[in-house]
């Protein structure tokens, strides 16, 4: 085995730090957003992320001044791509309804085949057009049906084909997603999916609600590896209209609630619970990937266990592996929760 190995092993090649050029990093928005980097945007459905990303699209097509900088960029060509919302009767009426200019926000047919985040036709489409802004909406649509979201090693080599193409093209690359059930838990840790998926970007953001406002939106950061992390900004959502209003004094933390008083009280099980009925309600999965996902988690094996013990799980072998699936219901559905308090309808055996 060593000596097939070799003989594909790329020859080594090393350089010095004296050979490297040193380059400042350039922003599209100073410091939430780079350009030539990946950045993600998430949040719980419904918080307005989807939103805010068109109507940031709308305000860079003008070339207006981006919110608490003074900084303004000429108008820019954006491509846009949303796997569940139709361009004509959704995005571009909220499109104009935040006065973007139409001709320069582009989509890339996904009618022949869907889009993900290795398709060569992203690099062409920013390439061809000179966009300085991708959006990707939303990420569990573009990651690719054949990689689970849970699994770090399945998640990255498809985010390095992103990451290089926003960096051979200096493409600003942004991601919406929504954020998992798992309240009580860092910002970090909320991601829909592999803790890798955080990791792979160089900007995290999160969006959420922080009032009874129905309008009200907070955007704070939660990641940045290339500087400081930027306020939090205060913004109201209008009938698909954003307002910035102010920078607000919290943190992407406080925002989803993992130093909230009831929230900090919850248990390490508590969360396992919340999570397991999350992704399993979305269809079975094997016993190896739900552990893996724990694992990001910080919840063990033990924990997991015990927290399956409680629920309407069941664990059955498929194709050589054990696989959890939510037990079925006497009216052949899947057991499903009400509040807090899962329907207990039957035993695993």
């Amino acid at each position: 085995m060593a000596e097939n190995y070799n003989l594909i092993r790329a020859p080594l090649e090393m350089y010095t730090a004296a050979d490297v050029e040193p380059k400042e990093v350039k922003w599209l928005w100073y410091p939430y957003i780079p350009f030539g980097k990946v950045t993600l945007i998430q949040g719980d459905s419904g918080d307005g992320k989807s939103t805010f990303a068109l109507n940031l699209a709308a305000l860079l097509t003008r070339g207006d001044t981006l919110p608490f900088t003074g900084v303004s960029h000429e108008p820019m060509r954006v491509i846009y791509l949303n796997a569940e919302d139709d361009a004509d009767d959704t995005v571009v009426p909220r499109f104009m309804k935040a006065n973007g200019e139409r001709s320069r926000l582009y989509f890339i047919s996904e009618e022949k085949q869907r889009l993900n985040f290795s398709d060569d036709r992203i690099r062409e489409a920013i390439v061809s057009t000179g966009a300085r802004v991708c959006i990707l909406d939303p990420l569990a649509s573009y990651l690719g049906s054949d990689v689970s979201m849970n699994l770090a090693n399945e998640v990255r080599p498809r985010f390095e084909s992103l990451i290089e193409v926003a960096r051979e093209t200096g493409c600003a690359i942004i991601i919406i997603a929504h954020m998992n059930k798992a309240e009580g838990l860092n910002a970090k840790y909320r991601a829909n999916g592999s803790v890798d998926i955080v990791a792979a970007v160089r900007s995290a953001l999160v969006i959420g609600r922080s009032s009874d406002d129905a309008d009200d939106r907070i955007m704070a950061q939660s990641k940045n590896n290339l500087a400081p992390l930027g306020s939090s900004i205060l913004f109201s959502v209008s009938d698909g209209v954003v307002e910035f209003i102010d920078t607000v004094d919290i943190t992407a933390d406080q925002l989803v609630g993992a130093y909230g008083a009831a929230k900090a009280r919850e248990t390490k099980q508590a969360v396992a619970r919340r999570e397991l009925l999350d992704i399993l309600s979305r269809g079975p999965m094997p016993q190896k990937e739900v552990m893996a996902r724990m694992s990001e988690l910080g919840i063990s094996q033990r924990t997991c266990e015990l927290a399956k013990g409680t629920l309407p799980i069941e664990s059955v072998r498929e194709g050589g592996c054990f696989v959890w699936r939510l037990a079925s219901r006497p009216d052949g559905n899947n057991a499903t929760m009400q509040g807090d308090t899962p329907f207990t309808l039957m035993h695993c055996m």
